[in-house]
């Protein structure tokens, strides 16, 4: 279902992670986590193309992966933001062109670094028409909450120690001061990336299913023709 792709961006090519679905759909730019462009990170992207959708996963490492926390923590802070600001924005303009997306416009979608990059993204481009983020947080994204105008979905972990519950409200309260539509879920039990099932130390389960349909739901609302 999947394939390597590469577009045009920062004055050169980055390389992605497409997944199409049977027939026309909506598209989604999947943000990767600290660890790369993974086989986690493609198999959400498959997962999207199952349930209707066009799937970019773009590799905002430009080829390199992480193997362990620590490699995974060089390699986010070492990111040049407005490269993978760049990167972000040839891949929406990428996945809009495709035949295949209907309607043009586009979500972003992120986890844990790719939850803030996917509102970063999503208040730098006002072509996307819906943001999703998974417990976002990196230290040196600070999105323009101002200009951001697609409505965002915010999912969160009641016993995370890095996108902690006080910076969800922050994050609430800003939004809602600037009347930004948006709507948050936290799951009280649930720890930080609690979506990736390639890490049963943090993953759940149940946490995992109900935010899945809770996004999907959201994006099919939003993105709808």
């Amino acid at each position: 279902m999947g394939e390597r792709v590469s577009y045009k961006a920062n004055g050169g090519t980055t390389q992605a992670y497409l997944a199409k679905p049977a027939a026309d759909g909506p598209g989604v730019v999947v943000i990767q986590e600290y660890w790369g462009l993974v086989p986690h990170i493609e198999r959400i992207a498959g997962r999207f193309a199952e349930a209707g959708f066009v799937a970019l996963a773009p590799d905002l490492y430009h080829g390199e992966q992480a193997k362990s926390p620590d490699e995974a923590g060089k390699l986010m802070m070492s990111m040049r933001i407005d490269q993978a600001a760049r990167d972000l924005a040839g891949a929406i303009d990428y996945l809009a062109a495709l035949p295949q997306t209907t309607p043009k416009r586009v979500a972003t979608i992120g986890f844990c670094m790719g939850g803030a990059l996917s509102l970063y993204a999503a208040s730098l481009n006002p072509e996307v028409g819906a943001c999703v983020v998974f417990y976002g947080g990196h230290p040196n994204v600070k999105p323009n909450l101002e200009t951001l105008q697609a409505p965002v979905l915010g999912i969160y972990a009641g016993k995370d120690g890095f996108v902690t519950p006080a910076v969800v409200n922050d994050l609430h309260e800003k939004l809602t001061a600037l009347g930004k539509r948006h709507e948050f879920h936290t799951y009280p039990n649930a720890d930080h990336a609690f979506f990736n099932d390639s890490r049963p130390q943090v993953y759940d389960a149940g946490a995992a299913s109900d935010a899945w349909a809770k996004t999907l739901a959201f994006l099919r609302r939003e993105l709808k023709a």
